[in-house]
């Protein structure tokens, strides 16, 4: 009886606890790797939310010329989607290839002097660094069909592939006959984790 109770753990036993630690730990690092990339992902999915808002408030502002009407002349009420921005954010995807970029205000309203046009015109900017590369595009000025895009591409292992994001717009007639923008409900995503 006493020799049964001072028998120690057999082989296999601690063969078998090793192999479930380390199944545990396999497991642990493929959720902290992807708990890690989706954190850096909001990063683009937020800015291409606001940069959407932001589209939609631009279209909205009324945008005719800022002249003196002659007495008696009448000025129409003009929306129009921002024309798209002359660069991207930063300007190359070197910048961002497995790294953080730093952007200047000044990148951002590079198309500042020019009406209707780029980030200037959206009011967007970025203060923090960032993983993505920003662009705006849009067709037409705001007549029925015209339409914008949001993009942001990143290389967060800087690999050279790149992920995609993308928020679409488009101006249609709403309810009322009138002209409204309505946004995608979701991001498109291509490659979210690269």
């Amino acid at each position: 009886m006493k020799k049964k109770l001072k028998r120690g753990f057999t082989l296999v036993e601690l063969m078998i606890v090793v192999a479930i630690v380390g199944v545990l730990a396999a497991l642990a690092i493929y959720g902290v790797r992807k708990y890690i990339a989706n954190a850096k992902t909001a990063e683009a999915r937020n800015s291409l939310g606001q940069i959407s808002k932001d589209a939609s408030s631009a279209y909205a502002r009324e945008g005719m010329a800022g002249d003196v009407l002659a007495l008696g002349n009448v000025a129409n009420i003009s929306n129009k989607l921002c024309a798209s921005a002359t660069k991207s954010v930063p300007a190359t995807k070197g910048s961002i290839q497995g790294q953080k970029y730093q952007s200047s205000p000044a990148e951002w309203a590079v198309d500042q002097g020019t009406l209707h046009t780029g980030f200037a015109c959206l009011k967007f900017t970025m203060t923090d660094p960032q993983y993505y590369m920003y662009t705006y595009t849009s067709t037409g000025g705001g007549a029925n069909g015209d339409t914008f895009n949001a993009i942001a591409n990143g290389d967060l292992n800087g690999d050279g592939v790149l992920s995609t994001f993308q928020m679409d717009g488009k101006v249609q007639k709403g309810a009322t006959g009138g002209l409204e923008v309505t946004v995608s409900p979701n991001v498109k995503e291509t490659n979210p984790e690269e």
